[in-house]
């Protein structure tokens, strides 16, 4: 069969749209979680080669597996280094390059193992009763940090074991709970700490550098090995702790902690003036500056991060980017120490940015797709890339001519047997007449002569964005593969567009943003006569499936269906029964006791009245965030009002859909709910 092909750029990365006979088949749910994932580049000490963690999903085992992989920094001599049924993560190069530390469940718990980097060697390093979940190299390559979960009032690892056996071979299973944090995000606590230790290398004592620290560091959970780091001479370690007590749940007082690994004194706090967060600690190459992110705001994990430098002789600080109205999100410094470069939202993208420590001045390097995880390789910048059009690949920029080099190309196979739909950014006068944008993504095989049902998205946070990247949950290609236009509005209260505009959905959950979605909505069909405006659904998940349920009680005639994932019905009841007790404070002006009426200002249950759309509820047991049981009561009030309702329910899944077969199951199931409603002869 003869095929012409017609290839259109997509900035930095190219999307094959395919004209012939026999149209290819539309990007599918089974498509997207078959895509192999690209994370972690670690480029060698001599920047010659870059190792990374390719992720590959077992269907028949329902799961993902993880291994280690390297790659030449020309893009030759691609190598998989590992390769067991067992995950395998985390590579660290050793000082001489020529082998990499991972962490590996090979052995039956989590361990740090090295493999040179031709495959060979394999070797176990540690072998302690507890799993590790993150490792740092000294610089030196003597000694390792690890993290792992411990009860605080033991003296060794082995008390925490065995206090673990006891509680399995115990015939009671109750739990004793004298302050919050009862559970968090998928986890109900069980008294243990993430601490970081010391393990020498050549042997030895392993020794807590937190003893008797009521904290985590890793912060849970979703920390990493970003929040630590070794000062240059290796003679000590900074780490971010969070050292509130019981405020803990309503506290977002993180901390720069600086300990010396022999043991000699305990932690100190650095960054004790701010109750804010501070994080992401970095050494310039000289190591005369500390480099981290600090927040201004206690209580908001939405605001801005700056770049603060400190002099780690003086202890003197300086903002490096006090004038810049976007949030670092992290730091990289240049070869020569003259330079930072970080990431940051930028108006649906996540770019690339160069900073200069002495000017100030600020470069946009990358400004097309989400830049992922920067790192240096030699007088080079590594880092992965991925838009709506394309999954992660590694890319490799060199700072000062510009040039842009593509290295892996891992599902290039993949997306070739597969069409996808064009992504157009937008923009409209949103609430006030400010300027807000969005994207459209049109069906699969587009033809401007047809009519198309529409597929309306609306993003979590509420602060995040549904801008150029590939998604693994809410990817409007599954959409426009099976035949729908996919519009997506970052409404106010949006990142990557100021800090006020971030800042404006505080105490207006319903207002601005529900306005931006309306007026969003008006301006994608109005410029796409191929919409048809009778046939859309609206889908939302977290922030997007409060809005869901706001829209039902408040736009009640606008769609013909909705999608609610994980939505809040109850701002009094979430309040009461969610973890991260700073985010609802925040967002509406403080505990519920003390100003009721700015939680119940936009609560959805007050509306409940005025529903009509048909609605597809979906819930996790194991979202503690947004507890299931929001989930169960509009369902509740869905089928007592008599509305056309289905319920999707996961006992294994949290505040997002993991498994694979999960994931199949509710495209599938939505996918249905939207050709229920919105086919011509539904």
């Amino acid at each position: 069969m003869i095929r012409h092909t017609t290839c259109l750029a997509l900035g930095l990365l190219w999307v094959t749209s395919c004209l012939m006979a026999e149209p290819l088949p539309g990007f599918s749910v089974q498509d997207l979680v078959r895509m192999d994932r690209v994370s972690d580049p670690q480029p060698s000490p001599d920047g010659e080669s870059i190792a990374f963690v390719r992720r590959q999903t077992e269907m028949e085992a329902d799961k993902g597996r993880t291994d280690i992989w390297v790659i030449d920094s020309t893009g030759e001599n691609l190598r998989q280094v590992t390769d067991r049924e067992a995950s395998d993560s985390g590579p660290r190069w050793s000082a001489d390059g020529g082998s990499l530390y991972f962490l590996s469940s090979r052995s039956g718990s989590s361990q740090v193992w090295r493999v040179g980097a031709d495959g060979e060697n394999l070797t176990q390093i540690t072998d302690l009763p507890l799993d590790i979940n993150g490792f740092l190299l000294s610089p030196d390559g003597t000694n390792l940090v690890l993290a792992m979960d411990v009860f605080v009032d033991c003296e060794s690892l082995e008390c925490t074991r065995d206090k673990l056996d006891a509680r399995e071979t115990a015939k009671a299973t109750g739990r004793i709970y004298d302050r919050l944090f009862v559970r968090h995000w998928d986890t109900w606590k069980d008294g243990r700490r993430s601490h970081l230790y010391l393990q020498p290398l050549g042997g030895g004592t392993v020794v807590d550098l937190m003893p008797g620290m009521d904290a985590d560091s890793p912060a849970k959970p979703f920390g990493g090995t970003e929040e630590v780091v070794f000062t240059p001479d290796g003679s000590g370690l900074v780490f971010t702790a969070r050292v509130v007590g019981a405020s803990e749940p309503w506290s977002t007082d993180f901390d720069l902690y600086h300990v010396p690994v022999n043991g000699s004194s305990a932690p100190r706090c650095l960054t004790e003036s701010n109750e804010a967060w501070d994080t992401q600690p970095v050494f310039s190459p000289d190591g005369k500056i500390l480099a981290y992110l600090a927040m201004e705001r206690p209580g908001f994990e939405a605001d801005r991060f700056r770049i603060v430098l400190l002099d780690w002789t003086t202890e003197k600080q300086r903002i490096l980017t006090e004038a810049w109205d976007y949030s670092a999100g992290g730091i990289l410094f240049s070869k020569d120490g003259d330079t930072v470069y970080t990431t940051a939202s930028d108006r649906g993208q996540v770019s690339l940015f160069s900073i200069s420590l002495g000017s100030g001045t600020i470069r946009k390097l990358v400004g097309e797709g989400h830049v992922r995880s920067p790192a240096l390789a030699g007088d080079s910048i590594v880092f992965g890339l991925d838009t709506l059009g394309s999954p992660v690949d590694l890319f490799v920029l060199e700072p000062q001519s510009g040039e842009l080099r593509q290295l892996t190309r891992v599902n290039a196979e993949r997306l070739a047997g597969v069409a996808l739909g064009q992504a157009e950014q937008f923009s409209f006068p949103g609430w006030n007449g400010e300027t807000v944008y969005g994207y459209v993504v049109k069906p699969v095989n587009f033809d401007p002569s047809l009519s198309y049902p529409v597929a309306f998205l609306i993003h979590g946070g509420p602060q995040g964005s549904f801008g150029n990247d590939f998604h693994y949950r809410w990817n409007p290609q599954t959409y426009a593969g099976a035949g729908y236009a996919a519009v997506m509005v970052d409404f106010h209260g949006s990142v990557g567009y100021g800090q006020a505009f971030t800042d404006s959905i505080r105490g207006d959950w319903g207002g601005k943003p529900l306005e931006d979605l309306q007026k969003g909505l008006a301006a994608a069909l109005k410029n796409n006569s191929w919409m048809d405006g009778d046939r859309v659904c609206a889908l939302g998940a977290s922030y997007g499936g409060y809005m869901i349920n706001w829209i039902a009680g408040n736009w009640p005639e606008r769609f013909r269906c909705l999608v609610n994932h994980d939505g809040t019905l109850d701002q009094r009841m979430m309040y009461f029964s969610t973890e991260e007790l700073w985010f609802p404070e925040w967002e509406h002006g403080g505990p519920f006791w003390e100003n009721p009426e700015g939680h119940e200002k936009h609560n959805p249950v007050l509306f409940v009245d005025q529903w009509q759309s048909p609605m597809l509820v979906i819930h996790g047991a194991l979202d503690f965030r947004l507890p299931e049981t929001q989930g169960l009561a509009a369902f509740t009030a869905l089928q007592r009002r008599g509305i056309a309702s289905r319920l999707l329910y996961f006992p294994d899944e949290n505040h997002w859909v993991l498994r694979p077969s999960n994931s199949i199951l509710w495209h599938d199931t939505v996918l249905d709910w939207l050709d229920r409603w919105l086919r011509e002869d539904g």
